[in-house]
């Protein structure tokens, strides 16, 4: 089966919220499983595996916010497993933020449960774990028809599973298209370069991935190297092709890659051009120091490489990147902050404006204030802000209904004011109701 390139995703077991060293160790990580996350992604992974080992629904549900709050944190797709029994659990993954849910195929149940949640979210949607190639068998029928990807949780199996998997894809008579990503304990890069060069498999998940996770894009250009597909930071242009300053060097303008803020001015040579691209952070030539340097290596504030986009001309970078804490060495989070001159004008972006009034309403809730309308409609609770948003609904219908279409404009205002006091009831944030839209 052909695909874009092999993944390397780390995985994470969760336990009361926390994030454990190994599934069957009782040894917490030191950081949060946020923490932990963010570092995976901002270092190169392609994905994230979550397993949660909760017993208890009191225990699931606090291991669901913290998925939903990883998802909310990351950029890259995450596989969310454990703890299954029914197409609610499979919805409340997926509505957390997961690109997949996935079901324990050692469970008949679940094996049988695969229609019904394919059939309700899609295959694309849905993962199954896996132990061994009877395993494998047994689901065949489910696996074709329900199941996108298996995650291989018994590495011993891994020949067995891998063969049964060569053996499905190729078969003229009945096909199976399904990938197999196997996830590994303490595999050095070296071992699982091997699994990734030798096996047919889609990705590979553990060991030195979650031990050593700041050398992955070492990790990657080593698979390169062995003429392995995989996901690098890769430039369609030389430095040849940039058109040089005087000083041989070429300007770097800097956004942050959701708000189109600009951050700093830099400049590249040669060197922090290739180790930007090498490394996937940004890298500078400083003018005054006459050196190398990588932003972060001394405050901590590091730029991770969203994309890097060449102007007309070629004499100019464009870089959109993830910034940590602030880019200005004054500790401002930009650093154009002297207003010179400013001519008064409307410059209301529209997510903004949400984002502004959705604040101000998450301070109402935090601050009460007497007379406050929004305080009064969290003081009455939920039922209330429910029925004034069905009622700014009908207002809207009704307004649709007239020849003036002014009234709409009002009504959506009064809805949209009404549905974020209930986001903000409900926790449900802008960011994450514009990442669902964008990934329909």
């Amino acid at each position: 089966m052909s695909i874009d390139y092999k993944k390397i995703a780390p995985c994470m077991f969760l336990k009361d919220g926390r994030a454990l060293k190994w599934f069957n160790t009782k040894t917490f990580m030191k950081e949060s499983p946020v923490e932990i996350a963010q570092r995976y992604a901002n270092h190169g992974a392609d994905s994230l595996i979550i397993f949660d080992l909760s017993e208890e629904d009191e225990e699931h549900e606090i291991n669901l916010g913290v998925i939903k709050n990883i998802c909310a944190g990351i950029d890259i797709p995450v596989i969310g497993a454990g703890n299954v029994h029914r197409l609610e659990d499979i919805k409340k993954l997926l509505y957390a933020g997961c690109r997949k849910a996935g079901l324990n195929f050692k469970k008949p149940e679940n094996i049988r449960l695969s229609e019904e949640v394919s059939t309700r979210f899609g295959r694309d949607h849905i993962a199954a774990c896996i132990d061994s190639p009877e395993q494998m068998e047994t689901g065949r029928n489910e696996i074709k028809n329900y199941v996108s990807t298996l995650i291989l949780v018994n590495e011993k199996n891994l020949d067995g599973c891998a063969d049964w998997v060569d053996k499905a894809c190729s078969n003229n008579a009945n096909p199976i298209s399904v990938s197999l990503v196997p996830v590994f304990h303490k595999k050095s890069y070296h071992e699982l370069a091997a699994v990734l060069r030798n096996y047919s498999v889609q990705g590979v998940s553990g060991g030195d991935i979650n031990e050593r996770f700041e050398n992955l894009m070492d990790f990657k250009r080593q698979c390169k190297g062995l003429g392995i597909t995989v996901n690098t930071f890769e430039s369609s242009m030389r430095w040849s092709d940039f058109k040089k300053n005087s000083d041989g060097m070429v300007p770097v303008i800097v956004q942050d890659y959701k708000t189109d803020e600009v951050l700093m001015l830099a400049y590249m040579n040669e060197e922090a051009y290739n180790r930007t691209i090498e490394t996937g952070r940004m890298n500078y030539w400083s003018r005054s120091r006459n050196e190398l340097w990588q932003k972060g290596d001394t405050s901590g504030h590091y730029q991770y490489v969203k994309s890097l986009i060449a102007d007309c001309d070629n004499d100019t970078i464009l870089a959109k990147v993830l910034q940590c804490g602030a880019a200005c060495h004054t500790g401002k989070r930009s650093c154009f902050f002297n207003t010179m001159l400013k001519k008064e004008y409307d410059d209301s972006n529209p997510l903004k404006v949400f984002e502004k009034e959705y604040n101000t309403i998450l301070d109402r809730k935090a601050h009460p204030k007497e007379g406050s309308y929004t305080n009064y409609l969290f003081d009455k609770g939920i039922d209330k802000i429910l029925k004034k948003v069905g009622e700014e609904c009908t207002e809207i219908i009704i307004a649709a209904k007239n020849p003036n279409p002014e009234e709409i404009k009002y009504e959506m205002a009064d809805f949209l004011y009404h549905a974020m006091v209930l986001m903000v009831e409900k926790g449900v944030t802008w960011d994450e109701i514009t990442k669902e839209i964008n990934s329909r």
